[in-house]
């Protein structure tokens, strides 16, 4: 009895559809991502092997630069805020900012680093004009004119009845009188919890946070 051939089929798969959805899922991916923008304040902060991630909801920058130089800036999304922080510092020290100079500081990216005495001058600067810049930074060493401590409390204010998330990014080679300056606004105005913003890395092996680390995955605990 002869036996029954069973027709071959083509093993080829048509490719056509599913290359036609990676360029879609890569074309998404492209137009929606959101990359970092180049930070106006260039520091190097200190190593730390803290893994936590910063929150940038509602957040209050405080940079302090190797030359010992306070600066102040506001998330880009709290910009109700920064108009109210505005306007008090302008009605408390009488300086008279226009409506255009006020804008200046609720552009994204925008942030102080001058005393009240030069923010009149200094937000009538053109973004091009800031590129080459150099700012003097908030005055906080001066015990008898912290200019720091006003900011912060024109900023409680302005936050009032919303978490406010206050970060403090300091140079590795910062200088302590700046610091010490800073930290003194803050107890001023009755503020005594904020993050500090550092450059993560590994935990080195052998100290108990390593060990903890193992022992848990890597996962927080109660401890930590």
């Amino acid at each position: 009895m002869p036996r029954v051939k069973v027709p071959r089929k083509s093993t080829s798969v048509d490719m056509t559809a599913m290359c036609d959805v990676a360029f879609l899922l890569l074309s998404f991916f492209i137009l929606t991502t959101k990359f970092k923008p180049t930070e106006a304040l260039a520091v190097t902060t200190p190593k730390s092997v803290s893994t936590k991630p910063v929150d940038s909801k509602n957040m209050v920058l405080i940079t302090m630069d190797k030359e010992g130089k306070a600066y102040l800036s506001i998330g880009d999304e709290n910009k109700e805020e920064k108009e109210q922080v505005m306007d008090l510092v302008n009605q408390w020290k009488s300086l008279n900012l226009t409506d255009a100079e006020k804008n200046s500081f609720y552009q994204a990216g925008a942030y102080i680093g001058v005393p009240f005495s030069m923010l009149k001058s200094y937000l009538q600067l053109t973004p091009k004009q800031l590129e080459s810049y150099t700012a003097p930074g908030i005055p906080v060493t001066d015990t008898a004119n912290n200019e720091m401590e006003m900011w912060v409390r024109a900023i409680n204010s302005a936050f009032q009845g919303k978490k406010m998330n206050l970060f403090v990014k300091g140079d590795n080679d910062a200088k302590y009188p700046t610091f010490k300056g800073v930290m003194t606004a803050l107890k001023k105005n009755e503020i005594y919890k904020f993050s500090m913003i550092t450059d993560p890395q590994g935990v080195p092996e052998g100290t108990d946070l390593y060990r903890t680390q193992q022992r848990t995955g890597g996962k927080a605990t109660d401890n930590d």
